[in-house]
C-alpha cells in the first residue's frame, strides 16, 4: 500500500522583532497551521526587516518614537497601545508596554536569527525549528519583559535559552558575522516590494501582507494551494 504524502508549503515571513503586529500575525498564523494539520506540512523561515535601521544604540522612548514617526498625538498613541495589548491578550501573548518601554536597534538580533536559520535543514518536516524559537523568545523579551534586545549580553542569554550555543552566539555578536547576509536579504525583500511587515510569502509566490485573520490565509491556501494540488 502506497503511503499518501502530505504536501509541503514553505512560509517565508519577513518581520522585525520591533514590530508588534509581527507577533500578532504569527499567533494568528499558528491557528492556520493547526487548521491544516494533517493536510499540509508547513516549513517556516524568518527573514530580516528593520523598521528603524538608523535607531541609535541607546534606543528611543517608544511613545515619543511612535508620535514622531507617525505624526500622532499622545492620546492616539495610548489608544493604539491599548488596542495592541487587547489583541495580543486575546491570542495569549502579554504585551507590557510600560512607561520605560523603548524601541531598540534590531540588527544584531537579525544576525542571530540568520545564524539560527542557517543551522536548520531546509528539508526537515517540522513546521518550525530553533529559528522560530529564537524569534518568539526575542518577541517575549522585548514586548513582555521590556528587555533590551540590542544588548549583546541579553541576546546571548536568549540564544542559549532556546538551545543555541552560547559561545558561538557571543562570537557572532563580537564580530560582523552574518551582517552582510542580513543586509543582502533586506535589500532583496525591498526589491520584492516588501515595504511593511509582517509579510507572509506562501509557496514562494503568494504574498499575504499584514497580520491577517486566519480566515484570509485559509482562503488563499484552500484556493491557491490545495485546489491546484488536487
Amino acid at each position: 500500500m502506497t503511503e499518501t504524502r502530505v504536501p509541503r508549503l514553505s512560509v517565508d515571513i519577513v518581520s522585525d522583532v520591533m514590530c508588534p503586529w509581527c507577533i500578532i500575525g504569527w499567533l494568528k498564523f499558528e491557528q492556520v497551521m493547526a487548521h491544516f494539520a494533517g493536510r499540509l506540512d508547513f516549513r517556516v523561515q524568518w527573514h530580516p526587516f528593520e523598521l528603524n535601521p538608523d535607531m541609535p544604540p541607546e534606543g528611543e522612548d517608544a511613545a515619543e518614537h511612535v508620535m514622531r514617526k507617525y505624526g500622532i498625538t499622545a492620546e492616539q498613541s495610548r489608544a493604539n497601545t491599548s488596542r495592541l495589548a487587547a489583541v495580543s491578550a486575546d491570542l495569549g501573548f502579554a504585551f507590557n508596554r510600560g512607561p520605560e518601554f523603548r524601541m531598540r536597534n534590531s540588527f544584531d538580533a537579525h544576525r542571530l536569527l540568520t545564524w539560527a536559520g542557517a543551522l536548520e535543514d531546509p528539508e526537515q518536516v517540522a513546521a518550525t525549528g530553533v529559528q522560530t524559537a529564537l524569534k518568539l523568545a526575542l518577541f517575549r523579551a522585548h514586548f513582555t519583559d521590556n528587555r533590551d534586545v540590542s544588548d549583546h549580553g541579553v541576546l546571548i542569554e536568549i540564544a542559549a535559552s532556546v538551545g543555541l550555543d552560547r559561545n558561538r552566539a557571543a562570537a557572532i555578536l563580537a564580530s560582523g558575522e552574518f551582517g552582510e547576509m542580513v543586509r543582502t536579504e533586506e535589500a532583496y525583500w525591498i526589491d520584492q516590494n516588501i515595504t511593511g511587515v509582517p509579510a507572509f510569502i506562501l509557496g514562494g509566490r503568494m504574498l499575504v501582507p499584514g497580520a491577517q485573520d486566519p480566515e484570509a490565509f485559509i482562503r488563499v491556501i484552500e484556493n491557491k494551494v490545495l485546489a491546484t494540488a488536487a
